[in-house]
């Protein structure tokens, strides 16, 4: 392992803030400067950095969003953060800096300098964001499968198949935060705004840009987001004054926060056998043999388990699924352990344990008692 490897490892975690939106922009604005600072020390071949600001959709946010949705953290429930077309990366960083695991793609033939930007400040920032090269045009899936946040700013009228896009980001993302361009008029100057429609681009694009290729009516978009599995939880279209979209014709842009309807429910971890009951509400005893199952079943678990002063040691803790053992756990002495293994994908994942030998009954108890267990905890595989 690289030193660089060794020292992301080692150096210690910023803690996920739960931050009121206007204290979350505020340290967005903070961390631009900085940015800006490390991209000047930074020779990028040309044609040089992603020009356009990519945290000017992020002090609209004060204005858009709504009640408890003004804290982000609690929507995330955890997961982590995926930025849709992410330029140079500047938004993944800053959540990155807030404590937050992040994912970053983008198209490199069509991103502006290929992507080159982003690594390079990947390295200069000795940051931990995962960065895949992924064309969402081409049917490539996405590389989480499951976050707590989509960003999704900007890229909607660069996609071929926003429909397909839309469809598969809601069976992935918990929320979305989407911004894209809207017109509520046809080329001809008719007012289409109460019309479920979109225009298609012809070889130049709009406004010149070849890699546009569609754009929505306001009401388009809702139907788009509505048949695709979003659901809006707060909207906002502000004018684009100094945006042309066709003729002397100017653009608008939404900003919205989605909830998917088609997210799948956090996965089940249930008792099987080899489980005694629940003692003080904080802990149970085991059989020598147990078992739980787990649904969809690709999880990194970990039992938190204590050894008892009288028990006989050392022990063994081996864990299987489906008669092979995927990890062996020693537990040399009386104490506190963690014992964590990978599980096997699969629809539902029945998790056995053997424990190399238990306390018999006796006239105190009358149960076979191997460990106690304090608390399982499940964690998501969620990189692809």
């Amino acid at each position: 392992m690289s030193l660089t490897s060794w020292k992301r490892l080692l150096r210690p975690k910023p803690l996920i803030q739960q931050l009121e939106i206007r204290d979350l922009i505020a340290r967005a604005v903070a961390f631009q400067e900085s940015l800006r600072h490390a991209k000047s020390a930074i020779d990028l071949p040309p044609p040089g950095w992603y020009p356009w600001d990519s945290f000017g959709t992020v002090t609209l946010l004060d204005r858009l969003l709504t009640g408890r949705r003004r804290i982000l953290d609690p929507m995330l429930n955890g997961g982590p953060i995926l930025d849709i077309g992410c330029g140079d990366g500047d938004l993944s960083f800053f959540f990155e800096s807030l404590g937050y695991r992040v994912c970053a793609i983008d198209t490199p033939p069509t991103n502006f300098n290929r992507m080159a930007g982003i690594a390079a400040l990947k390295t200069a920032l000795d940051s931990s964001v995962r960065i895949e090269p992924i064309d969402l045009d081409r049917g490539a899936p996405l590389p989480l499968r499951r976050c707590g946040l989509a960003l999704f700013f900007g890229i909607l009228y660069h996609l071929k198949n926003p429909y397909g896009a839309l469809e598969s980001l809601a069976a992935r993302a918990r929320y979305c935060l989407l911004s894209t361009a809207i017109t509520r008029f046809a080329p001809d100057q008719g007012d289409v705004n109460h019309l479920a429609v979109a225009f298609l681009a012809g070889g130049d694009g709009l406004r010149g840009d070849g890699t546009n290729y569609w754009i929505f009516s306001e009401t388009g978009l809702r139907t788009l987001l509505d048949r695709t599995g979003w659901e809006i939880c707060d909207w906002m279209v502000s004018a684009a004054e100094d945006s042309l979209l066709w003729n002397t014709q100017r653009d608008e842009r939404v900003i919205t926060l989605l909830r998917s309807r088609a997210f799948p429910d956090a996965p089940a971890t249930q008792l099987r056998e080899g489980w005694h009951v629940l003692e003080e509400n904080a802990w149970r005893w085991t059989e020598r043999r147990f078992s739980l199952s787990l649904v969809p079943g690709n999880q990194r678990v970990t039992l938190h388990v204590t050894v008892p002063q009288n028990h006989p040691a050392p022990l063994t803790l081996t864990a299987s699924v489906a008669g092979e053992e995927i990890a062996t756990h020693t537990l040399p002495s009386p104490g506190e352990y963690h014992c964590a293994q990978q599980v096997p994908y699969g629809p539902e994942v029945l998790l056995e344990f053997e424990v190399s030998n238990a306390l018999e009954p006796d006239e105190k108890d009358a149960r076979e008692r191997a460990i106690l267990v304090r608390e399982i905890e499940t964690e998501e595989l969620i990189f692809v």
